[in-house]
C-alpha cells in the first residue's frame, strides 16, 4: 500500500538537479500551498506558451484556479496538461564568490489535467475555499456570488497527485572551500514580507467599522493565516 504522506515520483517530477533541496513530502507542498496568495498558470494556447498569475484555494487534494470564462487560458486549460508552480523567496544567500550566490526559496510545480468545474454547488464551495484561502473570514463577511456572476466566473479543479517541491535553507555553500579565506563578507539577507494597516475606499460610508477578521492581519507576516 502506498505512504499516503508522500507524493508520488513521476517522470515529471523526479528531481534530477540539486537533489538534495528536493522534497516527497506531502506536508511540504501543502505548507507551500496555505503561505502563497498568487500562482502561476502555464499552458499552451495556440500552440504557443502562455504563463498567467491568479488567484486559487485548497481543499484536501484539490487545487481551485480562478478567472472569467473569457480567459484564454482557462478555456485551453481543461483540455491540456498545465503546470502550476507557487514560488516563495526567503532569502538571497551571498557568498565569496558569484559563482556560489544562490537564494533560499520553498517552491512548488503542479501538473495534471484539470477539470472545468460546473456543478453549483461545488462552485460556490471552490470559489469559497479560493476566498478563505486568501482573507479567512471574508466569504461570511461580503456578499456571495449571485448568479450572474457565477456564469461570468470559470474555476478550475486540480488535482495534486503529481506534483514537484523543492526547498533551499541555509548558508552559502563555499564556507569549507578555498574561497572562505577571501576578505569577502558571506551570508545571508532574509526577506519577509507583511501585510500593512488596512487602507479604507475612500467613498466608504463613514460608521462602517474595520472588520476583527481584516483587522487581525496587520502586520502579520503574510502567508501566515488567522490562528497561525
Amino acid at each position: 500500500m502506498p505512504d499516503m504522506s508522500l507524493l508520488p515520483v513521476t517522470e515529471r517530477t523526479r528531481h534530477r538537479r540539486l537533489r538534495e533541496q528536493g522534497s516527497t513530502d506531502r506536508r511540504d507542498l501543502e505548507d507551500i500551498l496555505r503561505a502563497g496568495v498568487i500562482c502561476h498558470l502555464g499552458v499552451m494556447v495556440d500552440g504557443y506558451p502562455m504563463v498567467v498569475p491568479t488567484v486559487y484555494g485548497l481543499t484536501g487534494d484539490t487545487l481551485y484556479l480562478h478567472g472569467s470564462v473569457a480567459s484564454r487560458s482557462l478555456v485551453s486549460a481543461p483540455q491540456a496538461t498545465i503546470c502550476v508552480t507557487v514560488t516563495h523567496v526567503d532569502g538571497l544567500v551571498l557568498a565569496r564568490s558569484v559563482f556560489e550566490h544562490a537564494v533560499n526559496y520553498r517552491s512548488a510545480m503542479i501538473y495534471g489535467t484539470p477539470r472545468l468545474v460546473t456543478e453549483r454547488e461545488e462552485k460556490l464551495a471552490g470559489l469559497r475555499s479560493l476566498t478563505e484561502h486568501i482573507v479567512p473570514g471574508q466569504w461570511d463577511y461580503a456578499r456571495r456570488p449571485n448568479k450572474k456572476e457565477l456564469a461570468q466566473t470559470s474555476l478550475l479543479a486540480l488535482c495534486l497527485d503529481e506534483a514537484s517541491v523543492k526547498i533551499r535553507r541555509g548558508p552559502p555553500d563555499d564556507g569549507d572551500s578555498p574561497d572562505a579565506a577571501l576578505p569577502v563578507w558571506a551570508g545571508v539577507l532574509p526577506l519577509a514580507a507583511a501585510w500593512q494597516a488596512p487602507v479604507p475606499d475612500p467613498v466608504l460610508p463613514a460608521g462602517i467599522p474595520l472588520p476583527p477578521h481584516i483587522a487581525s492581519l496587520a502586520n502579520r507576516p503574510a502567508g501566515m493565516r488567522v490562528g497561525s
